[in-house]
């Protein structure tokens, strides 16, 4: 079996990459192909891999400013020669599931969500765009043609899985489409449970708007307790600018500090709505509980009373109540651990290769064959 993976391109540490740093592990010949590669930004992310890039990784501004090239992105995703591979196994939030294959190459989509911009936050996407009011007018008739790409580019994939309930129900919604959930690795191992825990709560990532750090900052402002942040990202200006004394930074954490980070604390906050949620599995799988918002992907990975407290409203005041009513002594670390256990990155590598396997084995047996 030769495959190929497509990733939608790598210009940020987030999720996505993660998952696509374990199918690399999973399919260690496989190159990856992808619109652009900030390898300066990435560092020694995917240092050694083969990363093959489209035509835009050459154009002036595309890596700083790639926002600007998305209505040729479609087309540099086309561009990708994949005739040689029997499957294509896409990692995308956007592009990637919009390669052209073989009529006898296996597509399977590893899709995170149908893509953002496009669909479920088109509107915010809109309202959060630092441009003037002209160009907000005129975005929206570049965001058509390419939602119109998008629906299209989801019938050229075979199998699409979905990496939550939450996403599968979106892929039927903008797609038409049926898939079948894997949830995505976490790899549980680095984590473990302290015996010392600290003074503090914890919440972290990439800060962006729609993670809603700011009603996260709203709540500890008002209760005065210490509250740790971990991540960069474009709102940490807004963010620590709001912020007062009780509130902590730390910026981009390694591996060892981030695991110190959630084993030490007193739980790890969640206020917004993930697709699934990779950080709330590596508190549980420190032993720390989560308070998390009941939506989205959290309501497949906190269990009420025992990982976890959920609150309803996404209100800074709804949180602020939850934290005073919270008693981190009602769980047990070494039950928080065992549940997250489920999560672990070999898992989604059987289950992945399973897949693919079965659904090769299938075709291969239906295929016509000369004299027969």
């Amino acid at each position: 079996m030769k495959l190929a993976l497509v990733h939608d391109h790598l210009i940020q540490e987030g999720g996505a990459e993660r998952v696509l740093q374990v199918l690399q592990d999973l399919y260690p010949d496989a190159p990856t192909y992808t619109l652009l590669y900030d390898q300066e930004k990435l560092g020694s992310l995917f240092k050694g891999k083969d990363i093959r890039t489209s035509f835009l990784q050459n154009w002036p501004g595309a890596l700083k400013h790639y926002q600007w090239f998305l209505p040729v992105m479609p087309t540099a995703t086309e561009s990708y020669n994949l005739a040689d591979y029997d499957v294509v196994l896409s990692s995308s939030s956007a592009m990637a599931k919009g390669v052209v294959t073989r009529s006898n190459t296996l597509h399977f989509c590893y899709c995170h969500t149908p893509t953002r911009y496009l669909w479920s936050d088109t509107h915010r996407y809109i309202d959060e765009l630092k441009y003037n009011r002209v160009v907000k007018k005129i975005i929206p008739l570049m965001l058509t043609q390419l939602r119109l790409w998008d629906q299209q580019a989801a019938q050229r994939v075979d199998y699409f899985i979905a990496n939550s309930k939450n996403v599968a129900a979106r892929i039927e919604k903008y797609y038409r489409r049926s898939s079948v959930v894997i949830h995505p690795p976490v790899d549980t191992k680095q984590f473990q449970i302290s015996e010392a825990v600290g003074k503090y709560f914890l919440t972290g990532g990439r800060l962006v708007t729609y993670k809603k750090f700011d009603l996260t900052i709203q709540a500890f402002n008002r209760l005065g307790i210490p509250l740790k942040i971990f991540g960069i990202g474009p709102e940490e200006s807004k963010l620590r600018a709001m912020a007062k004394s009780n509130i902590e930074f730390v910026g981009k954490v390694d591996s060892k500090q981030l695991a110190k980070l959630y084993s030490e604390a007193i739980a790890f906050i969640h206020p917004q709505i993930e697709d699934f949620g990779i950080t709330i599995v590596e508190s549980m799988a420190s032993g720390r509980p989560v308070i998390a918002y009941s939506a989205g992907g959290a309501c497949e990975t906190v269990v009420e009373k025992k990982t976890g407290k959920f609150f309803d409203e996404q209100t800074w005041e709804a949180l602020a109540d939850t934290i005073v009513r919270f008693k981190p002594e009602e769980y047990d670390p070494k039950v928080i651990r065992a549940y997250a256990e489920q999560f672990g990155t070999e898992r989604f590598k059987k289950e992945i290769n399973d897949l693919i396997q079965a659904e090769l084995e299938k075709m291969n047996s239906s295929q016509i064959r000369c004299g027969f």
